[in-house]
């Protein structure tokens, strides 16, 4: 019998490609000099370094918008991740897009944020703001070029240009990336790059609406106001099966999820199609974003968005957790910053020869939201174990 050429199937699995969907050929490499592997390609190794990493793994306990310990059944930002992961697979696969690029992007994309959601990246922004600033894209660039340690040859993951590319210029109306010399080209990033970015997107919202209503804070009798709840939501009143609440909410926010996916497909193809675009080069000669909703859906996402902002984000349960949170991480970061030596190693060691701001930023911005509330408790609890 023969046997398959493996290495060429490899080789080849990028054959049904796009023209300008993102290839291993193409690829602007890595870092420091490795020898790749004969049977994956580069970004699968890529998607394969970043799942291994500590900070992945922390994603597990770290805040989506209500903290962990208010209910297991909540979305965390692992679980978040996962979902964006799986969004951004099923709309590069639609568009012939690089699958592996675009899924490694996602799993990375929040390896950077801190403890307690956007309040704690609030809180060390604040903190830092004389002292090299901080945000989350930049923390992830990081967590992948610096902070995590498993090689012997250097530091970090050695990942691929396009990732760490995709890890800075992640954009949504809640991301604005900073400019980093390296990668500010006055290009535009990947397709797969956008499609991350989109596919955040859409997992928040769906993700949102399904925690806020689980929590009780949001109301499905206000929800019947915003267009895209309505538009999935109103056929469900008349079917005929006996469906539960529970069953009739995860069926809207599944049509909510396929709409917007199906939307973002459409008007994406037809927007390469009036683009001419044909090569990786034009899609880095573009101005603007090619993967993006049509008009009609961006009016309805518009006013979903401002919904959940006014009534989810802004809710006095959130909010007092939000306060609370800048609380914790303002005080342990200048128990620390008063007493380095209170730091464990390798910390410590790192703090008698680099910026002490620096790295109790990078201690803060790693830990997890029990781990903060743990280290809470033994420095400000009198009878707790330190």
């Amino acid at each position: 019998m023969h046997k398959p050429d493996i290495a060429n199937s490899i080789s080849g699995s990028e054959a049904h490609l796009a023209p300008y969907a993102a290839r291993e050929a193409s690829s602007r490499g890595r870092k420091h000099k490795e020898p790749e592997h004969p049977y994956r390609l580069i970004y699968q190794r890529d998607r394969e370094r970043i799942i291994h990493t500590t900070a992945f793994r922390r994603l597990e306990y770290k805040t989506q918008v209500f903290v962990n310990h208010e209910g297991d059944h909540y979305r965390t930002r692992l679980t978040h991740t996962i979902e964006v992961a799986q969004i951004a697979r099923s709309i590069a696969r639609a568009l012939l897009l690089n699958e592996d690029l675009a899924e490694s992007i996602a799993l990375a994309h929040d390896v950077g944020h801190t403890p307690f959601g956007h309040s704690g990246e609030d809180t060390l922004k604040d903190i830092m703001k004389d002292h090299g600033g901080f945000d989350h894209n930049l923390q992830g660039l990081r967590v992948v070029d610096l902070l995590e340690e498993r090689y012997p040859d250097f530091n970090g993951l050695n990942l691929t240009w396009e990732v760490r590319e995709g890890i800075i210029k992640h954009s949504t109306s809640y991301d604005n990336p900073p400019l980093v010399e390296e990668f500010n080209t006055g290009e535009s990033p990947t397709l797969e790059t956008q499609v991350v970015d989109m596919a955040d997107e859409i997992a928040y919202f769906s993700h949102d609406l399904d925690d806020g209503l689980a929590s009780g804070i949001l109301k499905e009798a206000e929800l019947e106001e915003i267009a895209l709840w309505q538009k999935q939501a109103e056929p469900l009143k008349n079917t005929k099966s006996a469906l539960s609440v529970q069953q009739k909410r995860y069926q809207a926010i599944r049509m909510i999820i396929n709409t917007l996916v199906t939307d973002l497909i459409d008007n994406s193809k037809k927007k390469l199609e009036e683009s001419n675009v044909r090569s990786m080069s034009d899609v880095r000669k573009m101005q603007g974003r090619i993967i993006n909703f049509s008009e009609t859906i961006s009016k309805m996402r518009i006013e979903l968005k401002g919904y959940l902002f006014e009534n989810l984000y802004q809710n006095y349960r959130v909010m007092r957790m939000a306060d609370k949170a800048s609380r914790f991480m303002k005080k342990l970061f200048f128990v620390y910053l008063e007493k380095p030596t209170a730091l464990p190693p390798p910390h410590r060691d790192k703090a008698k020869n680099e910026d002490v701001h620096r790295v109790i930023c990078d201690y803060i911005a790693g830990m997890t939201d029990r781990y903060a509330l743990q280290e809470y408790k033994r420095f400000f609890e009198p009878y707790e174990r330190v």
